[in-house]
């Protein structure tokens, strides 16, 4: 084998090597981070009422909040309620009607602190589904590596072991 052919091969071999030993550290991290989120949701013990959920989530009626798009589910719940509660005003809508007023309405004041912990809430929640995404696409790309690697180590085996073509 000529020097440029060795090379090649170590190289290939080299950065094999190196993304078959980082994909599988890629798909531990990716299913650890998921059975963090599922314990985290299971601890905040959140359910879905029984009944009187909008038709887009009636098929989380009675169902434990356990994964991102249960969180994100959720989430849009507390949308719903806080949109039909303020009237569709956010938190700095309501505070600066509240300023306008003089900042002593007992009214605007327990308005904004709903809307204040329901868009904290859903904050939370909408981060959940975030960090869920992100487990996915670190385990796709453990996967992905893990695969690239073993292929660039078999070629590089193939190119160390083909008979050199010069004689």
């Amino acid at each position: 084998m000529d020097g440029s052919r060795r090379l090649a091969a170590a190289l290939l071999g080299t950065v094999g090597v190196g993304l078959a030993a980082a994909g599988p550290v890629m798909l531990l991290r990716g299913r650890g981070g998921r059975k963090e989120i599922r314990a985290e949701l299971a601890a905040q013990k959140i359910t879905f009422p029984d009944h009187g959920l909008p038709d887009e989530l009636a098929a989380y009626a009675g169902r434990r909040v356990e994964t991102g798009p249960d969180a994100h589910a959720y989430a849009r719940f507390i949308q719903g309620n806080l949109a039909h509660t303020t009237g569709g005003r956010a938190y700095a809508e309501i505070t600066a009607e509240l300023h306008a007023a003089g900042g002593d309405d007992e009214k605007l004041l327990k308005l904004r602190q709903t809307a204040f912990t329901g868009q904290s809430l859903r904050a939370s929640l909408m981060s959940a589904y975030q960090a869920w995404h992100l487990t996915t696409l670190v385990t796709g790309l453990g996967a992905a590596l893990t695969g690239l690697g073993a292929a660039l180590v078999a070629t590089a085996d193939a190119l160390a072991s083909s008979p050199s073509d010069r004689s």
